[in-house]
Parts: structure tokens; C-alpha cells; sequence
């Protein structure tokens, strides 16, 4: 795997965990991301079984653990604010939890020194020949590489262009959500509280700042529609799916009115026959997206990671035997993870 060139497309989680095991086989690593800096979206991010292990192999497992959220456990309410269960920490943070951007941040600082790093692009097109892969970007100019790897999220832009349109790989769970922070009135301290009813789940939790609270407000849909409305009509949506009811809901609809990171996001997963085409293939939700509720996005995208570069050094010259060995020992974890998801989506009123 010396020298060789592999342009990674998303510097989120799987990427830069690839770009990192790449470089240690001794490749010559590009990572381009559409944001112009490290992306500090996301709430928190959960860690279970064997993901715990590629970041012990990483070397960060310690340093991660030091912003884990410490969360408490989960209060269960009815429609009118009463409870009426008490669910672990370990239903919503796994194993270990911890806000997704302080994750990013380590990724990028274990891998900068050594990886090219382009922010502020994009890839445009994706022309494979016999010998590599001609990749064309929205600003820089078109380069060569040997292989390349979309790792760019459930709406991955490496796998439309080079296996086919959104709609004939994602399946849609049956709900939609909005998610956003807010003053922490309810004075919830690394706790959280869920209340659902048919159609409807409203879920609550304070973790690394007490002084704010982060809201998700999820609902049945028919489809993934919601995603492509501009702002206003998404929570013209949501008011009036949770209109009526009581509680803090009233509060919360406000709050979400004037939210600085506001955002819509259908649960949907990626169904593929094959995740890889050519010398082009894909990791993480870009590939295989068990969606948010199995649980597993993370670890998924990590252990997906970790196992992709090991193939690639096991068959050194060989990305079609790599591919196919991937895909062969990730699939079965990935098959386990999608049915949680689909399961634990009927569990928020979809």
C-alpha cells in the first residue's frame, strides 16, 4: 500500500478514522470536506463493543473517555409530564458517550500532521480507468488517485455519482425529526427525559452544559420529503404535528423558532447489494447507515473504518479482493445493526 494515492470524501468520523489507519500502511492520504472547517455539528455520539477496541488501537480510547457526558439515566413521562419509568444511561449513550464534536476534533489532531486535508470543497465528478480514478472538484483542479472512498454521510455524493441516485439506496424508517438546543429551564443535569405517543416523541437531555438542553422532536412521515424544505416550512411541520399538546411542548415550539443550529433530518438507512464499484467504495452511513435509532452509527463507521484498512494491507494491490473481503466480514454486523434500527424506530411512535 506504499504511495498509494487515496482521496477520502467526508471528514466527519469514518473518514479521518480511515485516513488514519491508511497513513500507517504508508499511503499518501487526501481527505476533502464540503465545510470550510472542522464540523462541530452533532450532539453526542455512543460507543459499544468492538469500537471501543479501534479506539484503544488508536491510541485515543483515554482521551475520549475524559469527555465522556456522564449521563444518568432517562426519565419516561406520559402526555401530561408524569412518570412513568426510569430507563439506564445505557439505553441512549451505549457503552460511552461523548459530544460528537469533541470526537472530530480528536480525529482531525491524530491525523493533520500527515493527511492532506482540503476544507471547502467538494468532488464534482468521478471518471475510472484501468489504471485509477480521475476525480474532478468543485474549486481545485482535477487530480489522480488510486482509489476512493466515500465516506461523506447517508446523502453521500460519492455514491450518487458513481452507484445511482439517493432514492434507490435509502429506506425510509417512518419518521422524521428536528433537533436543536435551548435554555435549560427544566434544570435537567447530565439526565434526560422522553416522553412518546403515537406518532410523536419528545426527547430532552443536558449533558456538557448544564446550562443548555438539547431537544428532539420526532414524528411519523410517509417519507423523507421533510428534508429538502427550506427552514420555515419544516417548523411550520412541526407545529403543527405537536399542535394541542401540552406539557413543555408550547415552550419547546418556541424555542425552536429562534435556534441557532436548528436541523431537520429524516431516520432513514442505506440499503446496498454492494458497497464497493471499481476502485471507488464506501464506509460508514455512506455505505451502510443502520440509522440513529439502532444505536450503532458511530461504532458502525469506526469498526467499518478500522476493517477496510486492514483488508486494503492484507491484499496490497488488490482492491477488488480487498473490497469484496470487506464487505464479506461487515456485513453480518451491519445486517444485526439495521434490524435494531428499524426495531427501536417503532419505540418513537413511528
Amino acid at each position: 500500500m506504499t504511495n498509494t494515492k487515496v482521496l477520502i470524501s467526508g471528514a466527519s468520523v469514518a473518514g479521518p478514522a480511515l485516513a488514519y489507519w491508511l497513513r500507517r500502511q504508508g499511503c499518501a492520504v487526501t481527505v476533502v470536506e464540503r465545510s470550510a472547517v472542522v464540523r462541530e455539528s452533532g450532539y453526542a455520539v455512543d460507543f459499544r463493543g468492538d469500537a471501543l477496541d479501534v479506539l484503544e488501537r488508536m491510541g485515543i480510547l483515554a482521551e475520549v473517555r475524559a469527555h465522556q457526558t456522564r449521563m444518568r439515566g432517562t426519565t419516561v413521562l406520559d402526555a401530561d409530564g408524569q412518570q412513568v419509568a426510569r430507563l439506564p444511561a445505557e439505553a441512549f449513550a451505549g457503552e460511552l458517550e461523548v459530544p460528537k464534536s469533541d470526537l472530530t476534533r480528536i480525529l482531525h489532531r491524530i491525523t493533520r500532521d500527515d493527511v492532506e486535508y482540503v476544507f471547502g470543497d467538494s468532488i464534482a465528478a468521478i471518471d475510472q480507468h484501468d489504471t485509477g480514478v480521475l476525480v474532478s472538484f468543485d474549486h481545485a483542479r482535477p487530480r489522480e488517485f488510486d482509489l476512493v472512498i466515500g465516506a461523506d454521510g447517508v446523502h453521500s455524493l460519492v455514491r450518487r455519482l458513481v452507484f445511482g441516485p439517493h432514492a434507490r439506496f435509502q429506506r425510509h424508517l417512518g419518521m422524521s425529526g428536528v433537533g436543536f438546543t435551548a435554555a435549560n429551564h427544566l434544570g435537567l443535569d447530565h439526565s434526560g427525559l422522553l416522553s412518546t405517543a403515537p406518532g410523536r416523541a419528545v426527547y430532552l437531555f443536558s449533558a456538557a452544559d448544564v446550562e443548555r438542553m438539547t431537544v428532539s422532536l420526532s414524528f411519523a412521515t410517509d417519507s423523507p420529503e421533510l428534508d429538502r424544505l427550506d427552514r420555515a416550512a419544516q417548523q411550520e411541520i412541526v407545529r403543527d404535528r405537536f399542535a394541542g399538546q401540552g406539557w413543555e411542548i408550547p415552550r419547546l415550539l418556541d424555542a425552536m423558532t429562534t435556534a441557532e443550529d436548528f436541523y431537520c433530518a429524516s431516520s432513514c438507512q442505506v440499503e446496498m447489494d454492494q458497497w464497493s464499484s471499481g476502485r471507488v467504495a464506501l464506509v460508514g452511513d455512506a455505505g451502510y447507515c443502520a440509522a440513529p435509532t439502532s444505536g450503532m452509527g458511530t461504532s458502525q463507521a469506526l469498526i467499518g473504518a478500522h476493517l477496510l484498512a486492514t483488508h486494503l494491507a492484507a491484499h496490497p494491490g488488490d482492491h477488488r479482493a480487498a473490497f469484496a473481503a470487506y464487505e464479506r466480514d461487515l456485513r453480518p454486523l451491519v445486517t444485526e445493526n439495521q434490524a435494531k434500527g428499524r426495531e427501536a424506530a417503532t419505540l418513537f411512535g413511528a
